[in-house]
């Protein structure tokens, strides 16, 4: 691999014993945090990133050899203080720029993915000039999830009034766009609503009085349930916008 190619290192720590989420959250910037600054200040020589949300925790390194340093270096930090690395959830693996053309040399279709704050990351391209371009897409595990408790509040609401059932409806999805709403994610947020829109037309089937047509349906409910809509920039435009020079 060369030296420019990315690894990524997602991480997810397992707490032995009970603790609060507060916590754990300040044991972890003590023992992971602060360690893992020091660590890129002393030791890493190309560049390095972290992100840490609770116990899930993402890390860029520009050089392969210092990424399966930091790894060894980080089991060995965190053993004394009673934490361990989970085995199935910890993984290095190649993602960036160059990560595609660099697994397609390993006989590989393309470069992982990984699933980072129910986001599924994804080494894509542009459509134009066919550059590099971080994809991201609701977890696929997340939506039916989300799409299963919804259905079962519909059940629930059987015999509530379509009015004050679509109000509902417009707020859970209005708030399930207003995180999800990223570049790039538009199409599962369409499928996400279509699948919403189907269920709860034949969960009102069960309602003699209100068997209807699809057409006839649609045309009634399509209003209370809000199209997707790209709600958040692209992550550099973020970046420039909270820290500019």
């Amino acid at each position: 691999m060369g030296s420019r190619e990315v690894q990524s290192a997602e991480i997810t720590f397992c707490v032995r014993g009970v603790i609060s989420p507060l916590l754990a959250n300040i044991y972890l910037h003590f023992v992971f945090d602060l360690w893992a600054l020091q660590w890129r200040r002393r030791t890493a020589r190309g560049d390095m990133v972290m992100v840490r949300y609770a116990d899930d925790t993402f890390l860029g390194f520009e050089h392969r050899e210092e990424a399966e340093r930091f790894l060894v270096e980080l089991r060995e930090r965190v053993a004394p203080f009673g934490l361990s690395l989970h085995p199935e959830k910890t993984r290095l693996i190649a993602f960036g720029r160059h990560a595609n053309a660099w697994c397609r040399r390993l006989g590989q279709r393309r470069a992982q993915t990984f699933d980072f704050l129910g986001f599924t990351h994804i080494c894509g391209i542009t459509r134009g000039k066919g550059w590099f371009q971080l994809r991201r897409v609701t977890m696929a595990k997340r939506m039916h999830a989300k799409l299963a408790e919804i259905k079962q509040q519909l059940r629930r609401r059987l015999h509530g009034r379509m009015r004050e059932v679509g109000a509902w409806l417009h707020k859970v999805l209005q708030g399930f766009y207003n995180y999800h709403a990223v570049p790039g994610n538009l199409r599962r947020l369409w499928s996400m609503r279509y699948r919403l829109l189907h269920s709860w037309w034949r969960i009102l089937g069960r309602r003699s009085q209100l068997r209807m047509s699809w057409d006839r349906y649609f045309s009634r409910v399509r209003t209370w349930l809000p199209e997707p809509r790209v709600l958040h920039p692209y992550p550099d435009a973020r970046f420039r916008a909270t820290h500019s020079r």
